[in-house]
């Protein structure tokens, strides 16, 4: 009697409605597009992408005013951090479709704002580095970018940044084993569930 008891106390069916509840309310689930409690706001990319978008649009108006755009931008910020740098690697760390990224490169080296050499031990590799008029322009960009950069980090102490980016490393290196593989097959593979305990 008594294990019968210990039983009923430990399943009563309030229980069950309490953890139903919290399962509800987990932001987990209501950012499953696989769920009817799905909400677009509780969704990561369309958050991701609200942002983006704003933080472009407020970025790119004032690039213009210093004759760049924002692919420019990138890859005069991507070549102030290491330079030089293969097409292939600001392709990369710009994230920018290698095609894009050989086009731009010849734009920018016409416009003399980056250096273009060959590879001393590849001559298929373009090595990629900034020039002296680079250099300035990068300066400038910076110099108004600043701004927007500290508006946007604003009442985040330090470790609210340092979990935020942490977040979005996450997220990114989740993804990384659905990205269809090199030889052309989809990498769709069924995708676990996060484990929501009650």
């Amino acid at each position: 009697m008594q294990v019968i008891l210990s039983v009923s106390r430990r399943f009563r069916p309030a229980d069950f409605a309490g953890r139903e509840k919290r399962m509800i309310e987990d932001p987990r689930r209501l950012g499953d597009p696989g769920t009817d409690a799905f909400q677009v706001d509780k969704y990561p990319f369309y958050l991701l992408n609200r942002l983006v978008s704003r933080y472009n649009a407020i970025i790119e108006s004032r690039l213009r005013a210093i004759g760049l755009d924002i692919p420019y931008w990138r890859v005069l910020m991507v070549l102030g951090q290491k330079s030089p740098r293969s097409v292939g690697q600001l392709a990369e760390t710009a994230v920018i479709p290698f095609s894009t990224m050989t086009r731009i490169v010849q734009r920018m080296t016409a416009a003399g704002l980056i250096l273009s050499a060959t590879h001393e031990n590849d001559s298929r590799v373009s090595e990629i580095s900034l020039s002296p008029e680079g250099r300035r322009v990068l300066a400038e960009a910076r110099r108004i970018t600043a701004p927007i950069y500290a508006q946007v980090i604003e009442g985040f102490s330090i470790e609210q940044f340092d979990a935020l980016t942490s977040a979005l490393e996450r997220i990114h290196d989740n993804l990384a084993e659905l990205l269809p593989s090199r030889n052309g097959e989809n990498g769709h593979r069924p995708v676990k569930r996060p484990k929501i305990r009650g």
